[in-house]
């Protein structure tokens, strides 16, 4: 699944589908998150010849836009489908999830970004007049797109994206993400300037664990895929 995101130019996606329908994606400030969401989106929309719906805040995307993979036209018609849903705060994304099951057909991904951000502590406090109203903002949440999306795939594949900021060595909120969220991938530098991109995911055979990463860089305003390792670890 880490091939998702990089340039299918790259990688050949076909033999690297995912069944779960949800994802998160958590690593450090200014490791390249938004650029990796950017290029699944746009891998997605070439994939499916559908369209991808991209949720972010407008000023933060702006000030930080992200960089496309070597190789990748800007001017590729791919990008027509990825339509750009700009929010300020959690109702936005709950507004359009709600909705979600009103539409006639369903968008091939959905991806939003910075998840986490879009719920501020104080507001969410007063909101539920409780210490821990960002937990409960965030779990309702978490439900309301998880049951939009399984909605969804009754009908078509829908992939559902998020991703989130840590600052130490696991996703903040993990707790939470793990009983909405099926598979998540993280990222950590490898101190030498690159940043490795680790998925973890059952095998199948219940005795062992199969680990995928990916390595990969920031430079010259590009996203480049340096390399992706596969191990095996087994359970006890």
């Amino acid at each position: 699944m880490v091939e998702r995101f990089f340039s299918v130019r790259q990688m050949d996606l076909s033999n690297h589908n995912q069944s779960d329908p949800i994802f998160l994606l958590s690593g450090p400030p200014s490791c390249g998150k938004t650029s990796l969401l950017f290029q699944f989106a746009f891998n997605s929309a070439l994939d499916s010849n559908r369209n991808v719906v991209f949720i972010c805040n407008r000023r933060k995307l702006e000030s930080n836009p992200p960089y496309l993979s070597q190789g990748i036209n800007p001017s590729s018609d791919t990008f027509q489908c990825i339509q750009m849903k700009y929010v300020d705060d959690d109702e936005g994304i709950k507004n359009y999830f709600a909705a979600f099951h009103l539409h006639d057909t369903f968008p091939a991904a959905v991806v939003v970004d910075d998840f986490g951000d879009f719920f501020e502590e104080r507001s969410c406090q007063e909101k539920y007049n409780n210490p821990r109203g960002r937990d409960l903002a965030m779990v309702r949440t978490l439900a309301l797109c998880h049951n939009a999306v399984n909605h969804a795939n009754k009908t078509m594949p829908c992939k559902l994206l998020l991703s989130d900021t840590h600052h130490g060595d696991s996703p903040r909120l993990l707790f939470i993400y793990k009983r909405w969220v099926p598979s998540i991938f993280t990222i950590k530098g490898d101190g030498s300037g690159s940043f490795i991109l680790k998925s973890n995911g059952n095998s199948g055979s219940g005795s062992s664990l199969r680990i995928r990463t990916a390595k990969y860089s920031i430079a010259l305003q590009y996203l480049i895929l340096e390399g992706i390792m596969e191990d095996s670890e087994h359970c006890l």
